[in-house]
Formats: C-alpha cells, structure tokens, sequence
C-alpha cells in the first residue's frame, strides 16, 4: 500500500509544522486536519500562521463521513488524548497506519486499546525548537520523525510503507530497530529539560550551559535511568550523552512545551513526566527525589492560575 490520505489530529506545534510541510507537497483534500467545529471556526477566521507564513488547511470535524486514512497522527496534548482518540474512529480503517507524535511512554498503549497495537508504529519527534504563542507557529530546526514497531530488530512492511512516504515528503526521518529503547529515552530527556526549563522560568539555553538549571536537568534524567533498569530498558549514560547532543542542537532561545504552557497559564503534561517518574519510583521502590521537587513545585505553579 502507498501512503497516499494523511489525517493529522492536534494543531500544536507538532501539528503545525508537520501539517504545513505536508500541505505544500499533497493534493489538500488528501490531507485532513481533524477538530471541533467550533475550533475550525477559529482557525479559519484568526487562521494559522508557521513562520509567519499562513497555512492553508482542509478540516473535517469528527463527525464527517470519510474513507478512512492511510495515515493517521495524533499530535495533541496528553491532556486531550482520550478525546482525540474518539475523533478520529472515521479516519481509522482496516489498513490505516497510527503515528503518536506525543511525548511519554503511555500513549501507544492507550490508542492501541481502542484500535489495536497492529495499526501503531511507536515514535518520537526529536530535534524541532518549534514555540507555538496563540495561533503562530516559530521554528529554525525542524528536526525528524524516528520511528519503528515495537518489537526490536524488525523492519515491518509498516515500516517501508511510512519511510517511503516520508522521503517522498521530504519529511526528515530515521528508522529504530530498537523503538521502545528511543521512546524511553526521548521521555528521559522530556523528563529532564521541560520541567527543568519550566521551573527555572528560562529557555533551552539556560540548560544548555553549565550551572544549576542543567545540573538539575541531568539529576532528574538519571533517575529515569534508574527506573528503566528496572522496567528492563537499560538506558545508560551513553543515552544521557545522544540527547544531551541533540539538546545542543536547539535554539538556545527556544522553549519547550511545558514552558509556554506555564507562561500562558495552562495546565501542563507533569503527569506524563514527573507524575509518572514518581509511579515507577513507587512501583519500584526506587527514591525520586528530584522529580518530586520538580513534581511539587509545577504542581504549586498550577494551582495558583
């Protein structure tokens, strides 16, 4: 099967900076951002701008009958996956290849209960400095898409259907044999630099130079470290160094999610990050005693909005 329909779910950063490059290289009614009514209505009158460049989107509420897509990204909060979950049961066929664009290591689980963990490949977006403020999207690096099934050392027809696509596209991408060692250590390197930037009100500069912020940054992934022992991963030291490279790579004065969540008052993802980090450190016994002031001082941040 050639990849030829794509229905992406989440007009984030994510959904924004993939969904805009695919528009310039699709036919439009082959692409179909997925939303409410009422949020379509509000992108279509203050519209949708990527480097100050107006998008140009085919949407389709939930409720729209459609052929199923070949391709389907979710690309929201952690928050909003359930409900995204339900929005897209039109685009999701017999065939129909899922992509999870979210951070954490629980939302392939969650989509594959209701459509099954044959339609999923598990991935990680890597590399992107994208920072979303209201309707506007800003980015220098886009970054890349790695992918791969969840079982190490298979190269799927899944797989080469998504890679042909992607070059196709011209859509940055690398093929992992060992997908669910990745997943966990992008969630490390989530877990140490969002909430890390977060706290300390600074930018990915102010954790990729030396001093406090990125000290804490390190302590906190570390503790994922210990915890993917357990959960039999094993990430090492070696995997601490990979993303603290790709970290370098950033902006220095991009932010991520977490941070522009807490500017603009919103409710952030700790819970897929340090809330989880700090389940596992119960389940195994294992002190987490960064994550937990981290954990505690978002969550005061939180209740004062």
């Amino acid at each position: 099967m050639e990849i030829k329909t794509v229905s992406i779910i989440g007009l984030g950063a994510l959904g924004i900076l993939f969904g805009n490059h695919l528009s310039k290289r699709m036919p439009k009614e082959d692409l179909r951002i997925i939303a409410e009514q009422d949020r379509i209505s509000k992108y279509k009158g203050n519209h949708v701008y990527c480097n100050g460049e107006r998008c140009h989107f085919n949407y389709i509420t939930p409720e729209e009958a459609c052929t199923p897509a070949d391709l389907v990204i979710f690309a929201v909060k952690y928050n909003d996956l359930n409900k995204a979950i339900q929005a897209v049961s039109n685009q999701v066929g017999e065939k129909t290849i899922i992509l999870s664009l979210l951070n954490g290591i629980t939302s392939e689980t969650l989509i594959g209960e209701t459509y099954g963990a044959h339609k999923l490949l598990y991935c990680v977006a890597q590399g992107m400095d994208a920072v979303k403020v209201d309707n506007r999207l800003t980015y220098e690096h886009m970054g890349m898409i790695c992918f791969g099934e969840r079982v190490p050392g298979v190269i799927s027809e899944k797989v080469t259907q998504v890679s042909d696509f992607f070059k196709r596209m011209a859509i940055p991408f690398e093929v992992e044999t060992d997908m669910y060692k990745r997943l966990w250590g992008k969630f490390m390197l989530n877990v140490g630099v969002n909430q890390t930037v977060a706290v300390y009100e600074t930018n990915y500069g102010g954790v990729q130079a030396a001093g406090k912020a990125r000290d804490t940054m390190i302590a906190a992934m570390k503790e994922v470290v210990l915890l993917s022992e357990k959960e039999g991963i094993y990430l090492t030291q070696q995997d601490i160094d990979y993303w603290l490279k790709v970290l370098g790579t950033l902006s220095p004065k991009g932010k991520p999610s977490m941070r522009q969540d807490m500017e603009a008052k919103r409710c952030s993802e700790v819970e897929l990050f340090a809330g989880e980090v700090l389940k596992l450190g119960q389940k195994h016994n294992v002190p987490t005693p960064v994550n937990q002031r981290l954990y505690d001082e978002i969550i005061r941040v939180e209740s004062t909005y």
